[in-house]
């Protein structure tokens, strides 16, 4: 069984582990070095975002294998971030935390999100998602998808 549910203070660490892991994995996409969005690899900063109900955690039979950072505004959703555990990359799970996103938000009208203009797997990820990009800049492209 897998499922997206609200991740817990006791859950930053495990969830600060797979983002650090997550994110320094982009190397192998495309990123000029390891690193990642600010406070990828901050238990404080995990512990923060439960604390003000916006982490989620990607479990599966049990185990914790991804995350999801949220702000709900409205009939408007922003994904701050989602990441998986890079053993679980490319094997469908990040559909399956979008599937799950909507599932869980359906009075949500627009999803908006935005990646690094250098990743090549995400932003392929999300226009086969059904998202849209909308505009921009040096560093990010930024997507809508609308929802019905």
């Amino acid at each position: 069984m897998i499922a997206l549910v609200k991740a817990s203070t006791s859950d930053a660490l495990v969830i600060n582990g797979i983002s650090k892991r997550s994110f320094d994995s982009d190397v192998e996409v495309g990123a000029p070095c390891k690193g990642g969005p600010p406070g990828y690899m901050s238990i404080q900063f995990h512990t923060k975002m439960a604390r003000s109900n916006h982490l989620y955690k990607l479990i599966m039979d049990g185990l914790i294998i991804g995350a999801a950072i949220l702000f709900l505004d409205g009939e408007k959703l922003n994904i701050g971030r989602i990441f998986i555990s890079p053993e679980y990359h490319r094997k469908g799970y990040g559909i399956c935390i979008m599937q799950e996103i909507e599932k869980l938000f359906p009075n949500v009208k627009e999803i908006h999100l935005d990646t690094p203009i250098w990743n090549i797997r995400t932003n392929s990820f999300y226009q086969k998602q059904g998202y849209t990009e909308y505009k921009r800049d040096s560093e990010f492209v930024y997507y809508v998808k609308v929802l019905s």
